[in-house]
């Protein structure tokens, strides 16, 4: 049978998670998106600084090379440098900002087993995915 001390020492330890790892989590994240997008914006206005205006003249000739890049063509050309392709892999990663809150909450509902949270923090985590990956498709 638990004490009262060793619930008060659980409920510290919950605490210390919530207050504590979370932020770190979500800041860890934040910096790693930032610093990425930065990088790509340097990259794209010092390293090709008239890829916009050759392709805003592309587009108005009617010329559309783009294709939709599936992932591993994305993190290719950004390691090759391309500024547009390591901004994507930034905006990706700031869109993990709130995913990573919710999985984290997910796993806190879970320690606590506390099922009705469990739910409704999984279909939010479902729900977040599903837009995330369904906004990169379509």
């Amino acid at each position: 049978m638990a004490t009262e001390s060793d619930l008060q020492s659980i409920q510290d330890e919950e605490t210390r998670l919530l207050r504590v790892w979370t932020p770190m989590i979500l800041r860890a994240v934040l910096i790693a998106a930032v610093t990425v997008l930065i990088i790509g914006l340097l990259e794209s206005t010092f390293g090709s600084p008239g890829h916009f205006a050759t392709r805003f003249h592309e587009l108005q000739r009617g010329i559309n090379l783009r294709q939709p890049k599936d992932f591993a063509l994305l993190v290719g050309d950004a390691i090759g440098g391309d500024g547009r392709s390591i901004m994507t892999l930034g905006l990706m990663l700031l869109t993990m900002v709130p995913i990573a809150r919710v999985t984290f909450t997910l796993l806190v509902f879970l320690r606590e087993k506390d099922y009705p949270y469990v739910a409704m923090t999984g279909y939010v985590l479902v729900a977040l995915i599903l837009g995330a990956a369904l906004g990169r498709i379509g």
